[in-house]
């Protein structure tokens, strides 16, 4: 049996910060698994360095499930998006390490390939609906499928999910918070201008999706579902705060547009009564913050039974390594759905050398045992840790609200 001799915490700056925790064992086997937590970096490193790491030297690296069990029923402290990316690191690193020892891609490991590839979704935005539909043409042009659309809103100096102008989008982006102006009414008045316009120049077959970000009342919700309906939206995303579950029955009285939720949640419990009540379409919980492949797959089985696909989180705020984990888990899953796709910088896929690749909108985790997946340690060294926070937002009174 492999027993787990080393783990050690490797953090880099390629442009934005990630987390990367690496597990050796005697025979030399390696497994990496992602520790990031956008803008709470540190946070998962101190966890896994002082409460997590002392934990694993000597145990067996195959028995997965009973590691799982013992950092999350051991910790007493159950679940939080520490706890739970601090366990997802382990667990995605331990499912490397039995994939390179049984010679086989994760993918096969979970039962083996339920489709061809995973269809991806694309980031298109702009200042204006002009700018964004040229880049979701672009976007179209390069084979995608689906594709997300955000755009300014007329009169908010700045608005979520637009990037500067010729800059990448990259959220976290100041050493202390920065604070943007929402407006629910402005914003209310030009999404579905945004979407009349992408279904004219699109076409009926491309598949357009929009993030809400928290920032409305389940009424307002509604309301913006409604005014979707006759674009055909692939759906909403975190349409208002998730906290209290009951709230999406309102949006679902008031629209038929699909839902998806679920990139802050990070157990199974956050989208327990959503699924069960058939309350959302698309369950957006990403391996990294929600406990891991195997966490993950117990989501995912729950919502097979009431016909919820996965849409998993997929921005750059995760490594590669989640990446690669992801398209493994879409892969064999019944239920996939989509998968989010914000291609990394030069930089960041020169640090975490892959295997996973794209082609005409649909993307596969390849072949090679294990993730197929590695940190550069050596390159990763040469980039050093930045505090980067994510935004505040505030209304136009100054009241804060939902970034």
């Amino acid at each position: 049996m492999p027993i787990i001799t080393d783990a050690r915490v490797i953090i880099t700056c390629p442009g934005r910060n990630f987390v990367t925790l690496k597990i050796t064992c005697d025979d030399g086997t390696t497994g990496v698994g992602d520790a990031t937590l956008n803008g709470r970096e540190l946070a998962v490193a101190a966890y896994l360095s002082e409460h997590v790491v002392p934990c694993l030297i000597g145990r067996d690296a195959h028995r997965i499930e009973d590691v799982w069990q013992y950092l999350y029923k051991g910790a007493y402290w159950r679940r939080g998006p520490v706890t739970m990316t601090a366990i997802a690191a382990v667990d995605v690193a331990l499912w490397d390490v039995k994939g390179k020892l049984a010679g086989l891609p994760v993918y096969q490991l979970l039962g083996g390939a339920s489709r061809e590839a995973c269809m991806v979704y694309a980031h298109a935005n702009g200042t204006t609906i002009e700018d964004t539909i040229n880049v979701a043409l672009a976007e179209r042009d390069r084979g995608y499928k689906a594709i997300r659309l955000q755009c300014g809103v007329p009169g908010l100096a700045s608005t979520y999910g637009v990037a500067k102008p010729g800059q990448r989008y990259e959220p976290a982006d100041a050493a202390l918070p920065s604070e943007s102006v929402w407006s629910t009414e402005k914003y209310l008045r030009v999404v579905p201008e945004l979407f009349a316009a992408a279904r004219e120049a699109l076409g009926p077959d491309v598949h357009l999706l929009h993030d809400v970000h928290h920032r409305l009342t389940p009424i307002e919700a509604g309301r913006l579902g409604r005014d979707l309906e006759p674009y055909r939206p692939f759906w909403i995303e975190d349409p208002t705060p998730a906290e209290n579950q009951d709230a999406f029955r309102l949006i679902r009285q008031h629209t038929t547009t699909p839902v998806a939720v679920g990139e802050v949640f990070n157990s199974i419990w956050d989208c327990k009564a959503l699924i069960e009540n058939q309350l959302i379409d698309y369950v957006r919980a990403t391996i990294v913050h929600a406990g891991g492949i195997t966490h993950l797959r117990r989501v995912a089985a729950l919502a097979d039974l009431y016909q919820v696909r996965t849409g998993c989180h997929g921005a750059t705020d995760l490594s590669p390594v989640t990446m690669a984990a992801a398209l493994h888990f879409g892969l064999s899953i019944p239920n996939f759905g989509v998968q989010e796709h914000m291609p990394h910088t030069a930089e960041t896929d020169a640090v975490f050398p892959h295997s996973y690749r794209f082609e005409q909108g649909m993307m596969h985790p390849g072949d090679a045992p294990g993730l197929g997946v590695d940190v550069d340690e050596q390159l990763a060294a040469g980039y050093e840790y930045k505090r980067a926070y994510l935004p505040v937002n505030r209304l136009e009174d100054g009241t804060l609200w939902s970034w």
